[in-house]
Formats: structure tokens, sequence, C-alpha cells
């Protein structure tokens, strides 16, 4: 990143997990250092288009005070790649389909949700077909990148 972004979408497959819960948590993360970003959601596929966020997402990040009021799923459009300045994928297989799709120009807005922040682990975790604790390990996750992806763009501005 060497521009202040003023564009973030997150990305995950089916758009009712992991990146609503990203969105939901820099959302808010973002307002409370007083940045001003457009910040959005997708999925890589558009078998959920329309419907809201999984209730168990939800349901750990409501209690946690997020935000997931008005979000429905939906596919990345090409128009996407450049409307967005920064695009950022739960995972590896996420992300190349997004550099499979992408046009070469705009590759470089490409990256992993979790290249933000010091972690071994470099993925998402998709807490979908698992229990109640995969919900909180990803908002674990998504707390501690976005926290350093905040930190990173304020650094930017100075």
């Amino acid at each position: 990143m060497t521009s202040t972004p003023g564009s973030i979408l997150f990305v995950c497959m089916g758009n009712i997990c992991r990146s609503p819960s990203a969105e939901a948590v820099f959302r808010q993360r973002a307002i409370r250092a007083g940045l001003d970003l457009v910040i959005d959601s997708a999925g890589t596929i558009g078998y959920h288009q329309g419907e809201a966020p999984d209730a168990r997402s939800v349901k750990a990040g409501e209690a946690r005070g997020y935000d997931f009021s008005g979000m429905r799923a939906r596919q990345v459009k090409d128009s996407d790649f450049m409307r967005f300045d920064l695009i950022l994928a739960a995972d590896k297989d996420n992300l190349a389909e997004l550099k499979r799709r992408c046009p070469a120009e705009f590759r470089h807005k490409l990256r992993l949700i979790l290249s933000f922040g010091e972690s071994d682990i470099e993925e998402v975790p998709d807490p979908y077909y698992g229990g109640n604790a995969g919900f909180e390990r990803v908002l674990d996750l998504l707390e501690h990148s976005s926290d350093a992806l905040i930190a990173a763009i304020k650094a930017l501005e100075k």
C-alpha cells in the first residue's frame, strides 16, 4: 500500500461469514479512528446473492458490538476492481480467483486480509461448517488485522 486508500472491499467466497464480519469490524474501528472510507464486502461466488450474513456471524459480531444491518451478500463485480483502492481476500483461494478475474492494471490492489498485522496465520479460516468457536476466532483475527490496517493508513496520512 503506497497511497492512502479511500475505499476497501473485503472478499470471501459466499459473502455471508468472513467478509461481512470484516466489513463490520473494520467499519466500526475506522469510524472510531476518524477515517472516512467507503467499506464494502463481496463474494467470489453469487450463490448467496441477496442473503443476510450468516446468523452465527451476526450473533458473534453483535455480541462484540458490531453492526451488520443492511448487509446483503453480493458477488464481486468487474467494476469493483476499478472502484476500490484496496481489495482484501480472506484466503488464498479467493485471492487467486480475484487475481484471475482482475485486469492487470488493478492487481496491485489485491492482498490477503491478514497481510496486515503480525500473525503466523495467513488466511482467515472459513467458520461455516464448524461450531461457534470458529466465528469467535474469525473475529479475533479480523480485529487484529483491522487495527494493523488502520495503523498503516494513519501512517500514510502523516
